[in-house]
């Protein structure tokens, strides 16, 4: 579960980046994160994440409050974020592992599961090399499989498509399902509303720091017969 109660971030004196924002993610659901540049979404996964501490409101995974209970809350989600250009002097295998260490994932447990998402991303035999020498792309992998090494039963990803080749994105989108189909919640942002529309249980779109619409891709269309999911947005955003 991932649940934001009327989080806030203020800048300076009052700008607000995210205000009053509220939603949650319930076991078993994928839900698509979307806006235009700017509207505040990467602020959100921040304070849902830890990374910011909200101005106001409550972040709470899985029951733990990340502000009151940080190791806790942090121990039971992934996070991948919207940059991976991290660590890049070490190896790919060796960044896997300094997170699962963080994390304390046993030996045996950490090589089935890197092994099993290396192959199904294609990148096993890259993992020796730097990710300094690594594509975009093959950065982006490395990075979700680090983040789910611990695997944990709530996942946030920041434009986890981004730099990933069609082959990639169909795997993670994949692993995505799968994760949901356990029971567990997955919180996305995104930039491509086909993705959102193809993958997701509900959408999430929001502007300036404000919800404008939490429910369904149908419920959505129904409210505005005969346009598109591209045109709805634009709309909605430029309202």
């Amino acid at each position: 579960m991932i649940k934001a109660e009327n989080i806030s971030m203020i800048y300076g004196k009052d700008f607000k980046a995210v205000d009053n924002l509220s939603f949650e993610i319930k076991p078993g659901e994928i839900v698509g994160f979307a806006g235009p540049n700017g509207a505040g979404k990467t602020t959100a996964i921040k304070m849902l994440t830890g990374i910011l501490k909200p101005t106001e409101g409550s972040a709470v995974i899985n029951g733990f409050d990340i502000v009151k209970e940080p190791i806790k809350a942090k121990e039971s989600f992934a996070y991948v974020a919207d940059n991976p250009d991290m660590l890049l002097q070490l190896s790919g295998i060796e960044y896997i592992n300094y997170i699962a260490n963080i994390y304390n994932v046993p030996l045996e447990k950490r090589e089935e599961r890197i092994m099993n998402m290396a192959n199904r991303f294609d990148i096993a035999e890259s993992l020796g090399r730097p990710m300094k020498e690594y594509s975009h792309g093959m950065r982006q992998k490395t990075m979700v499989i680090a983040a789910l090494v611990h695997n944990p039963p709530a996942w946030i990803l920041d434009e986890p498509m981004t730099g990933l080749d069609p082959t990639a994105a169909f795997v993670l989108k994949q692993m995505m399902k799968e994760h949901a189909e356990k029971g567990n919640a997955v919180l996305f942002s995104t930039h491509v509303l086909e993705v959102a529309e193809k993958l997701c249980d509900r959408i999430i779109i929001i502007n300036h720091g404000h919800s404008l619409y939490q429910g369904t891709v149908e419920e959505l269309a129904k409210d505005h017969p005969g346009k598109d999911l591209e045109a709805i947005f634009i709309e909605m955003v430029n309202s």
